[in-house]
């Protein structure tokens, strides 16, 4: 097997922490040295993300969690807020889609409330500690890395034209900030600080300030500064103005909540994912149709592994499209979607060369819904984007998402996806420092689909985090930005762990690669049939062999694809392991 290792895979006993961005990374690791567990550390890495990476997730954005408590089960997390009460599909007549920028989109912020809910269950040290980071670096600065200066200028004339606010707190004298010049948040480290410094007046209990800085969200001076915004109407990204559907009743009434995961059983490990009301259960369909192909017998680096993971992938996505939503409010059949007898059907469709059609499956005899498809390339009125946070079809990133895992030395062990709420979503509300998300945009508008609009549902997300366990106990936490490509990439990388004989850091770094062979979650919702995206390192015998079998094969640049990050705890020895992705020189793994 060639050696694609960057750096090495991390070893100790006490704690480890991998997450998108080193300095976020060294917030959590810290929280760690100072006695604090693995939940502390996460919401302090996740709030941390919050300021050093607001390109790809803010305050106002939303975060899937999945935890195990040592000694615990698996549970998932919800931190995805729902569609507000006035979100109908008539709310957007005269639409084709819902905007993927300005307010009009904006579902109810999730992440907050969920961070406190983790911390307050699971976490020992109170608010003000873990909040500590993330005030630092709004207050004292944090250093623009060039996605961030990239980011912002590809929406300077949006600051300009529509959103002052923004211009105010990203552009200097209405020019793009320099790469690796500092930039502080004034106003975030203010909101943060005086949530604080209220919950602790008006609590004795670490928990009951908890519970009241989740009330000062929802209900106190931070739900009145969104709702006094709320009250004109504000163009998206496009100078189009709308005027927001979330209110005041919509923030005061949702709390994060705990559900079950969804799992399967795979090569000695049992994988957990969250319900269809983000796309995890597709993560979980491919380690099903990857057993019925026996690609783990397959060599990882292949040309035949490839193939099978990219057929696999045609079909699990094709499934998500038409089945999947939030199970609150669509008849998923997910039992049967999940199951090895329907996965054996699906996986005999999988031939010698590659589809070029949009598959999906009918469980239990009912008829799929087939979106309306359209061919990436075409032209239209609806061509064209705004905000949307993802990356392009050959995985440049375009917004995207943040990742972190963490793991300690008591086998308490967290995946995380914070995302939404990004600089480019929406205008800065000034008095808090942080725009609101757009994740409204997944939904789509046509009433047939199972994520289709309504009030208080889910919007079917692409944030998915992955927990392992073997014999019950938390063995690996994994995940990666990346939008559709989430499920793909990670999916790989769990492959290449099982079967390639690769450690932590070098499946990581392994030449990646993904399908867009089916729509994408984010308007204008295109698809490439028979595309495959791959990184040049793969070899050029690999291309051609995949070009051989009829796949429209894009040559990514070397190190483009992924930004995985993943934590290990062996239960025997307590040995702890953690790696992070080289690409883009942004994440890092720490501990010891």
């Amino acid at each position: 097997m060639p050696n694609f290792t960057t750096r090495p895979e991390l070893r100790g006993n006490v704690g480890m922490v991998a997450s998108t961005h080193w300095l976020a990374s060294a917030a959590g690791m810290a929280v760690l040295e100072r006695g604090g567990n693995a939940f502390d550390a996460a919401v302090a890495t996740g709030f941390t993300l919050q300021v050093v990476e607001p390109h790809l997730n803010g305050p106002a954005g939303e975060v899937p969690i999945i935890f195990q408590p040592a000694g615990g089960t698996p549970t998932v997390l919800c931190g995805q807020g729902p569609a507000p009460a006035a979100a109908t599909p008539e709310a957007f007549a005269g639409l084709d889609r819902i905007p993927g920028s300005g307010v009009l989109p904006a579902c109810v912020p999730g992440a907050f409330d969920a961070w406190l809910l983790l911390l307050r269950d699971h976490g020992t040290l109170p608010l003000r500690e873990v909040l500590a980071f993330a005030i630092h670096y709004a207050r004292r600065g944090y250093p623009l890395v060039p996605q961030i200066t990239a980011k912002i200028d590809s929406v300077r004339e949006v600051f300009q034209s529509w959103w002052p606010s923004s211009a105010a707190l990203y552009l200097r004298d209405g020019a793009v900030p320099a790469a690796g010049s500092m930039q502080a948040n004034p106003a975030l480290a203010d909101t943060y600080q005086r949530i604080v410094e209220e919950s602790e007046r008006a609590a004795r209990t670490r928990e009951g300030r908890i519970d009241a800085a989740r009330r000062l969200w929802r209900e106190g001076f931070v739900a009145e500064a969104i709702v006094d915004f709320l009250a004109a109407e504000i163009p998206d990204g496009t100078g189009a103005a709308h005027r927001a559907l979330l209110s005041g009743d919509d923030l005061a009434s949702w709390r994060a909540g705990y559900e079950d995961p969804v799992s399967v059983d795979y090569n000695g490990h049992t994988v957990h994912k969250t319900g269809p009301w983000g796309q995890g259960p597709v993560f979980l369909q491919q380690l099903r149709l990857a057993e019925a192909l026996g690609t783990g017998e397959t060599d990882v680096l292949s040309a035949e592994f490839v193939h099978r993971v990219t057929e696999a992938a045609k079909l699990a996505f094709a499934d998500r499209e038409a089945w999947y939503g939030d199970p609150r409010f669509a008849d998923v059949p997910l039992a049967t979607l999940l199951s090895a007898g329907y996965a054996a059907e699906r996986a005999a469709l999988v031939a010698e060369r590659a589809s070029l059609e949009l598959r999906p499956g009918s469980p239990d005899g009912r008829t799929p819904h087939l979106p309306e498809l359209r061919t990436a390339g075409s032209t239209g009125p609806s061509a064209g984007t705004s905000g949307e946070p993802t990356v392009d079809r050959a995985g440049e990133q375009r917004g995207d998402t943040c990742h972190l895992d963490i793991v300690d030395a008591q086998g308490n062990i967290v995946s995380a996806t914070p995302s939404g709420g990004w600089l480019a979503s929406s205008p800065v509300i000034p008095s808090l420092g942080f725009p609101l998300g757009t994740r409204g945009q997944m939904f789509w508008l046509d009433p047939a689909s199972p994520s289709v609009v309504a009030p208080g549902k889910r919007p079917r997300t692409t944030l998915t985090p992955t927990l392992v366990t073997r014999g019950g106990e938390a063995v690996i936490a994994l995940g990666t930005p990346g939008g559709d490509q989430q499920d793909q990439w990670s999916l790989t990388y769990f492959l290449r762990l099982m079967h390639g004989g690769m450690n932590l850091q070098e499946a990581i770094d392994a030449p990646m690669f993904h399908t867009n062979a089916f729509p994408s979650s984010f308007h204008p919702r295109e698809t490439a049939p028979g595309e495959v995206v791959i990184e040049d390192r793969i070899g050029a015998d690999v291309v051609a062999e995949l070009r051989r079998r009829g796949h429209r094969v894009v040559v990514s640049d070397a190190w483009s694809l992924g930004r995985l990050a993943a934590v290990a705890r062996d239960p025997e020895s307590g040995v702890l392991r953690a790696a992070a992705n080289p690409r883009g020189m942004q994440g890092y793994a720490v501990g010891r």
